[in-house]
């Protein structure tokens, strides 16, 4: 018996987005599947965090649909669009937290501004969560007290405190050392089997991609070049993503004439 293909929690659809007359998407084909974990890679100017930005509605894109749980977000009402983000958790990539709250105060802002549950529930779920982040006993301390990889968890915490289907990690590994970037990403393969959530990451690290990622998206241009499992991005014929896997700098021809042409139009510029 062949076994069912997984519900989609996301499916993305000849998407574009355009910033003026720059085209920083082009036709975006992409599903990711309930329970897995999605790492979406590429190089600077890529694509990726514009992408990820348009997945979690900050950006509307120019053209093209983006269904999260069956409704498409590009054409839903702000409060359909609320409803939706209270599903999904955010970990950013500076952990984004107020530093005139203290750890626990942080943790507890969307129970606070989402429910209606009273103090000591909300007291109790966000010592749960810093006990699933490691963070227990830490609670009371202020951002500008923790380290690099404690303000990672502690942003965590606060992404994973409504209890999510969606959660979405902006490079959960910048700014930290070997050690605790292989740490960060123990932790999320567990959050993803304990709670069975799907995970979106946007990542540049290749070691932590290969270790966490059912499944990786690789953007080049702003296209996408291909979605596979590890072993089938490992192996890719697409010399693009070999020079990305291999650390092989590309050296892009210049011609003599667009180049000149520019060096001209730049000076009649400043004349102007």
């Amino acid at each position: 018996m062949n076994e069912k293909t997984p519900e989609n929690v996301i499916e993305v659809r000849n998407l574009y987005m355009d910033y003026g007359d720059r085209a920083i998407l082009k036709d975006i084909n992409l599903d990711i599947r309930t329970g897995e974990i999605m790492v979406i890679m590429g190089g600077s100017g890529s694509g990726k965090t514009t992408l990820m930005r348009n997945l979690l509605g900050l950006n509307k894109p120019t053209s093209g649909s983006i269904h999260i749980f069956g409704k498409d977000i590009t054409k839903v009402s702000t409060r359909e669009l609320y409803a939706i983000r209270r599903k999904i958790g955010v970990a950013f990539q500076g952990g984004a937290l107020l530093g005139s709250m203290s750890v626990a105060e942080n943790i507890e802002l969307p129970l606070r501004h989402h429910t209606k549950l009273d103090e000591s529930t909300i007291r109790i779920m966000s010592r749960m969560k810093l006990e699933v982040v490691n963070l227990a006993g830490f609670e009371d301390l202020m951002p500008s007290e923790l380290s690099g990889g404690m303000l990672k968890r502690a942003a965590l915490a606060r992404s994973i405190i409504m209890d999510p289907s969606l959660l979405f990690f902006d490079e959960p590994s910048a700014g930290l050392d070997p050690v605790v970037s292989a740490e960060l990403d123990e932790l999320i393969l567990r959050l993803k089997d304990a709670m069975k959530v799907t995970i979106v990451v946007v990542t540049h690290e290749l070691e932590s991609a290969f270790k966490i990622a059912d499944r990786i998206t690789v953007l080049g241009h702003g296209r996408l070049l291909m979605t596979g499992t590890v072993e089938e991005i490992q192996h890719s014929d697409n010399e693009v993503i070999q020079d990305m896997i291999n650390r092989r700098p590309r050296d892009e021809a210049i011609n003599a004439d667009d180049y000149l042409a520019r060096l001209t139009a730049d000076r009649n510029e400043q004349r102007i």
